[in-house]
């Protein structure tokens, strides 16, 4: 490929522009002079440079703290981090806002947006769900806090589609020891989840697994205490029928009852037949 002139030109004041950017902004780094490096840094801010805005807030926020400029910079400090994804730190720096500036124009944005950085970093439900529940309960604050919120809307959707997560993690939770063939652990976990989230969309399939675990853990048992485990299965069988007597697992269900009265003596009078 050749270059004509113009081409070459066009080049070279293209690095000459870019080397004078950097060597300015550099230059600007070791400055004292903070006014400057506030203006620049809100303008490199609106340029969507966030980088450069982040580290010249970074660098003038102690000394803005405690002037009537302090609220803005620490502001913009935590969006310049926000708007490079680093919702940890934009995050901490929201809070301290929100603390330290309780009558900031900016405080109700930073609560809301404490919640939000918690909710950006809930990852997929297999993973722990730590800033999801953090997410949860940030955002009922911000809701308590500030009830006529045009924001409220939102968190409430948020609210939601997290504990939409926190409910399949428990659900994942629980059917993990299950499929480890683990039933002691598992009558533990099924039971949780129950207990935690008892309109779970899979309440039939987690009782059904619970009246199962407890079958099995009999059946795996020694037998002194066998007889116990298996009237603890005949009472799951009678909470699973009671509650989902159309089940598609009532045949299964019906099965473990019939199996497990066998191993009881007298089993139709422990089981109130």
């Amino acid at each position: 490929m050749f270059f004509n002139r113009n081409h070459i030109i066009l080049l070279v004041v293209t690095v000459l522009v870019v080397f004078s950017g950097c060597s300015g902004y550099e230059k600007l780094l070791k400055s004292s002079d903070y006014r400057l490096k506030f203006t620049k840094a809100m303008e490199y801010y609106e340029n969507e440079e966030y980088v450069r805005a982040g580290t010249l807030f970074d660098q003038i926020s102690t000394v803005y703290r405690g002037t009537t400029k302090a609220d803005t910079v620490f502001y913009y400090q935590a969006k310049s981090y926000f708007n490079q994804r680093d919702y940890i730190l934009s995050g901490h720096h929201f809070k301290n806002l929100a603390f330290n500036f309780q009558n900031s124009v900016y405080a109700e944005e930073s609560d809301y947006m404490v919640a939000y950085c918690y909710y950006k970093l809930s990852p997929k439900p297999s993973l722990d769900q730590e800033n999801s529940v953090q997410a949860v309960n940030y955002f009922k604050l911000f809701m308590i806090k500030y009830p006529s919120s045009d924001r409220n809307d939102m968190a409430k959707l948020y609210i939601d589609e997290m504990r939409n997560k926190l409910v399949q993690k428990s659900y994942l939770s629980a059917i993990l020891y299950y499929n480890l063939e683990d039933y002691r652990a598992s009558i533990i976990a099924l039971q949780n989840s129950l207990n935690e989230f008892p309109d779970t969309e899979h309440r039939e399939e987690l009782m059904f697994l619970l009246l199962r675990s407890n079958f099995l853990l009999a059946e795996n048992s020694i037998s002194a205490r066998q007889v116990e485990r298996y009237q603890d299965a005949v009472d799951e069988y009678y909470s699973f029928v009671g509650e989902f007597p159309e089940s598609k697992y009532r045949q299964q269900a019906d099965r473990i009852y019939d199996a497990s009265l066998k191993e009881i003596p007298n089993g139709n009078i422990l089981s109130g037949q």
